[in-house]
């Protein structure tokens, strides 16, 4: 059987010396979508052991993130210098950037590249956490053999309700109670992470795509059939997507604009008392929208612009909440909304923090 140690790295359409992804590339029978759902909300299945067939961005989606990149990179570029320059400050042993697959992948390598260019000792890890499931214990540990725990920062792109900051708080807690659970993220509208560059839930371009942004990886796979104990989690990687790719356009648009503003930009500072503040807020939502539309499941809630996006490309979605479907941050989420016949509306009692929230339409 072969073990973690022995999988070769892989790095997907990144550049070997931005990323390492410890997963082990698997082939299983995508589900389609409704069917996915039916075993998801039935308990059948867990959504980690199946995987949905991921289609190429339509021209005029591709268009809409080409404006999200153009439009979004200056900040994306000082919100990324911010991060580096605070990871930088509480540094005492050399960083490791452990990245969240898959979300976590394109903001990780942005920060390694500017950890770099501060003169910081950086490793940068792509690693698998799966809701209910916890953190791949193989990955972890093939990191802690070569790097040092105090060291250790976890990455991801933005958060939504909290959920897989609870699950690497449960993991740790259980398995490694040493090392602290710090996540590190763009955009905190939940105040869950450890640090981030601000609470705001915007448009940062890497969020309203998938694998195309993500280094042709697909989300964590954890399935008995092709992932034995001991090894890396799995995922599959998407050749057939090749021609659309946009993982590097990403990393060239940004990493400029991370240069420029790492000489001026302040290191970012995220204080108990506003995530505090933001995660009761963001809560409020939640329970309010879980009240109105008697949703037991709150894993039906998807609040935030990328979890809602993602959730319209991924699930079945009942509808869309906005506070302004007019937003031009909106735009993508507008558009897959009118594609697929989601009806877009407004909430009552309001979406903030967030900007937007998709409601999984009950289907068990």
């Amino acid at each position: 059987m072969p073990t973690a140690a022995s999988t070769p790295a892989l790095h997907g359409s990144y550049d070997a010396a931005d990323i390492a992804f410890l997963l082990k590339p698997v082939t299983i029978r995508p589900t389609d979508v409704p069917e996915k759902e039916r075993l998801i909300q039935s308990g059948v299945r867990h959504y980690s052991e199946m995987i949905g067939f991921e289609q190429k961005p339509t021209s005029a989606y591709e268009a809409i993130f080409a404006a999200a990149l153009r439009n979004g990179a200056p900040r994306l570029g000082r919100d990324i210098a911010a991060v580096a320059k605070a990871l930088q400050a509480s540094a005492t042993e050399a960083v490791t950037l452990a990245s969240l697959v898959r979300a976590g992948a394109p903001i990780g390598v942005l920060l390694t590249r500017a950890l770099k260019r501060l003169d910081v000792d950086v490793a940068h890890f792509g690693i698998s956490v799966i809701r209910d499931r916890g953190m791949d214990q193989a990955a972890l540990d093939h990191i802690l053999c070569r790097r040092p725990p105090s060291g250790l920062f976890f990455v991801d792109g933005w958060t939504g309700k909290g959920a897989i900051a609870s699950e690497l708080e449960r993991t740790l807690a259980r398995t490694r109670p040493e090392i602290a659970p710090r996540l590190v993220v763009v955009a905190d509208p939940c105040g869950r992470a450890w640090l981030s560059a601000s609470g705001d839930d915007w448009l940062i371009p890497s969020g309203i795509l998938g694998a195309t942004v993500s280094g042709l990886i697909s989300r964590s796979i954890l399935n008995d059939d092709v992932v034995s104990p001991g090894e890396f989690h799995g995922c599959m990687v998407w050749g057939h997507l090749k021609p659309h790719d946009r993982t590097q356009d990403f990393i060239d648009a940004v990493w400029p604009q991370v240069e420029a503003a790492l000489a001026a930009t302040p290191a970012a500072v995220w204080p108990i008392e506003h995530r505090t503040s933001l995660n009761r807020r963001a809560a409020a939502v939640i329970d309010a929208i879980a009240v109105r539309h008697g949703v037991s499941n709150p894993n039906r809630i998807k609040p935030g612009i990328a979890e809602a996006t993602r959730a319209i490309l991924r699930r079945v979605p009942e509808r869309v909440f906005v506070d302004d479907p007019e937003d031009s941050d909106l735009a993508a989420l507008i558009h897959l909304a009118g594609s697929a016949n989601v009806p877009v509306e407004p909430l009552p009692c309001g979406v903030a923090p967030y900007r937007a929230v998709t409601l999984i339409k009950s289907v068990s």
